[in-house]
């Protein structure tokens, strides 16, 4: 079953156009121009209940204006959406009580108020009966170590800290499926890896299904086994993770380390017939670039039985450059598969 289904779903902003000059300002008061910005054009996708979906893009390329349509906050142009088997923008008392959202930006705790205080509230928000919060609110306090912050006024909070507690507002009720716009943005690396473990065992432990918008592709790397890209309010890709890898990466680069000298000859000679390159920073340390074609385990085998290693770094393809290059093209197909479509079409018209 799915969390989540979105059919042709658009949304035009109206954006008043200034005229330039004192003259422009006077004219503007008595008659205002406007111009349409489309911020999301027509996009169509489907997630299945208890998965991890990042959802990424530039800045202005519709991630945010899509979240605000999936919680309710933003009604549609055009096109359909349901959430948990709800309209978000037509049944909003009951659609609220099945989800949670995070907003990095923004927070939904009260600033001048104790932490629990504020759960208090969002207690009788969510109308959760007070055996059931005390349970919930028991259990995450403890996983996410917030024992000595209840008390506190969120306006003494870290940042770290007060995210972590803006996940327990988002989870009090329990909610099975959970928005998160930024949510690990301004954090320090250990912050970060701690959100990261928690999101994984609420996933695994309750099914949540959790949609992630981000910029910071290692929360992508860390969650998410699906990728839907956005890229001038349009869906480019949309597809695992791995895949994206495998039709964008370029290589592997694996370092050695060597406890006796080891020239370079050497190492291309280990390797020959095999379609690696080799470079080396001395006599005591070599790097090899293999392509994705070619299997690691195959380098390596013909290396490590012939030299003396004392350290091996494998690598991966980088996701950000990744990104970055499908960004630049303004789509995900590679060069070559564009023009073996194009091919195609050619051959498919001359039939």
């Amino acid at each position: 079953m799915n969390a989540i289904e979105v059919q042709d779903l658009r949304k035009t902003f109206k954006v008043q156009k200034n005229r330039e000059g004192l003259k422009g300002a006077f004219a503007d008061l008595f008659k205002r121009q406007y111009s349409e910005v489309t911020a999301v054009k027509d996009i169509s996708f489907k997630i299945p209940e208890g998965e991890i979906c990042g959802y990424i893009g530039e800045n202005g390329a519709g991630k945010s204006t899509t979240i605000k349509m999936l919680t309710g906050i933003l009604v549609p142009t055009s096109g359909q959406v349901t959430v948990g088997g709800f309209v978000p923008y037509m049944e909003r008392e009951k659609f609220v009580q099945n989800i949670g959202v995070v907003f990095g930006q923004r927070s939904q705790l009260w600033w001048d108020i104790g932490v629990i205080e504020s759960f208090q509230l969002l207690r009788k928000v969510y109308r959760v009966s007070e055996h059931d919060f005390k349970k919930r609110l028991d259990e995450l306090v403890e996983r996410l170590e917030l024992q000595e912050l209840l008390n506190r006024p969120v306006r003494k909070l870290s940042l770290g800290q007060r995210m972590r507690c803006e996940l327990v507002a988002a989870l009090l009720h329990n909610p099975s499926i959970l928005f998160l716009d930024e949510p690990t943005i301004g954090l320090d690396i250990v912050v970060k890896s701690e959100i990261r473990d928690f999101l994984k065992d609420m996933n695994r432990e309750h099914g949540t299904t959790i949609l992630l918008t981000t910029h910071d592709l290692q929360d992508i790397e860390a969650l998410c086994s699906r990728v839907i890209m956005l890229d001038d309010g349009r869906i480019i890709y949309d597809g695992g993770l791995e895949e994206l890898k495998q039709r964008w990466g370029t290589g592997r680069e694996v370092q050695f380390q060597f406890g006796a000298a080891t020239r370079l000859a050497q190492l291309v000679q280990w390797t020959e017939g095999m379609p690696v390159t080799w470079t080396a920073e001395n006599d005591l340390g070599a790097k090899v670039w293999i392509p994705l074609e070619l299997n690691v385990s195959d380098v390596l085998a013909r290396v490590v039985g012939a030299a003396d290693i004392t350290d091996i770094k494998i690598i991966e393809t980088n996701t950000d450059e990744i990104v970055r290059s499908i960004y630049q093209s303004g789509s995900a197909d590679k060069p070559e598969d564009k023009i073996a479509a194009l091919q195609e079409e050619k051959e498919a018209a001359h039939v």
